[in-house]
């Protein structure tokens, strides 16, 4: 098994177990207040019932914990975007 193939087996995994979101508007809102969200960057809020892995094409999932644990901020650098995309 390649490593490609074992990223593959376990998204769909992973896909299969993530309960749906439970933030709240207001929650989000408060965070692209909050970090400084730039409108261009079109973040968006899910559908009720979605999941971290219904992200749609050309968007990626951030977790609160990225901004507030891990200090993250955006815009990300070229490095980190290559990470996401690997």
């Amino acid at each position: 098994m390649s490593t490609g193939d074992h990223h593959e087996d376990s998204a769909e995994e992973m896909t299969a177990e993530l309960p749906p979101l439970k933030w709240s508007r207001a929650n989000f809102d408060g965070l692209i207040q909050n970090f400084k969200f730039s409108k261009s960057w079109g973040a968006w809020y899910p559908d009720e019932g979605q999941t971290a892995a219904d992200a749609p094409a050309g968007y990626i999932t951030l977790f609160w914990d990225f901004f507030s644990a891990g200090n993250f901020r955006l815009p990300a650098t070229k490095f980190f975007l290559e990470i996401l995309e690997y």
